[in-house]
């Protein structure tokens, strides 16, 4: 679905943010800061297994957005994005292990654990628990995506995936990640779909999936192809809750801004 065309995006729920977020700016907000919450006890995993929780004073039941950053799994860190500030919302905020000094798996336990983390500590910030959204950019929303779609990693930290509000990857991969690929020889445009794959785990019953892409001209490595394929795929599974957006004249970059814009009308429209 093109952006600037989908019929979702409607005046009534742009006034709708506006006054949410007029209500909410007054909130005071408060940040804990690099709580460690992995159980290995790997000095690497000590070391970067942290995560922010930024959270509103004096509020119960408040959604939740546990934001994974990009990077190519070999860079980046942890950070509060501007456009998830003053929102009403709980933002956890997590690293993980980064390639090539571990195997993309040990990344994928990482995520697991910060989501099961969350699962289990968000209420004593006001978050509520049933409302746990998974997001982030590039190499975040793969990492989300496949913890989300691939069961096995949550239910070792003892969490159902199927427990996730939502899956929210702003230009994740979608097939097996490029980084991944390059430890092992394989070509950056070889294009491959194995168990690394978010792809390789489409099931009907999975949490809801936003799928956000930037402008296919301008993306990187056929990313918005490598997303419609995962819409119909999930669609021909039966999955009931997927969507499709592309950002027209957005490239990998700046397709996050507009890309929070979804993510949060779809979070406050969410009863």
């Amino acid at each position: 679905m093109k952006y600037a065309r989908h019929h979702g995006i409607k005046a009534c729920l742009t006034l709708l943010l506006a006054c949410v977020a007029t209500l909410v700016s007054a909130q005071n907000y408060r940040t804990a800061s690099d709580i460690a919450f992995t159980q290995s006890a790997d000095p690497y995993a000590q070391e970067r297994c942290r995560l922010d929780v930024y959270y509103p004073e004096g509020k119960q039941k408040c959604p939740v957005v546990v934001w994974f950053h990009g990077g190519g799994i070999e860079g980046g860190s942890k950070h509060l994005p501007d456009e998830l500030r003053e929102q009403g919302l709980v933002v956890v905020s997590a690293n993980y292990r980064l390639l090539p000094k571990v195997p993309v798996d040990s990344t994928f336990r990482d995520v697991a654990e910060a989501v099961a983390w969350t699962f289990r500590n968000v209420e004593q910030y006001g978050g509520d628990p049933t409302k746990i959204y998974l997001a982030g950019h590039s190499a975040g929303g793969y990492l989300l995506t496949m913890v989300g779609l691939d069961k096995t990693y949550l239910a070792q930290c003892g969490v159902d995936a199927d427990q996730v509000r939502a899956l929210v990857p702003f230009s994740g991969q979608m097939i097996t990640h490029y980084n991944h690929r390059k430890m092992h020889g394989i070509d950056p445009l070889q294009p491959v779909i194995d168990k690394y794959a978010p792809l390789y785990h489409v099931r009907k019953n999975a949490p809801p999936l936003l799928l956000i892409s930037g402008d296919r001209e301008l993306e990187l490595y056929g990313r918005y192809e490598e997303n419609a394929y995962m819409y119909r795929m999930m669609k021909l599974v039966g999955h009931p809750h997927v969507a499709l957006y592309e950002l027209d004249g957005h490239d990998h970059g700046a397709m996050v801004h507009p890309a929070f814009h979804i993510l949060l009308q779809y979070i406050h429209a969410d009863k």
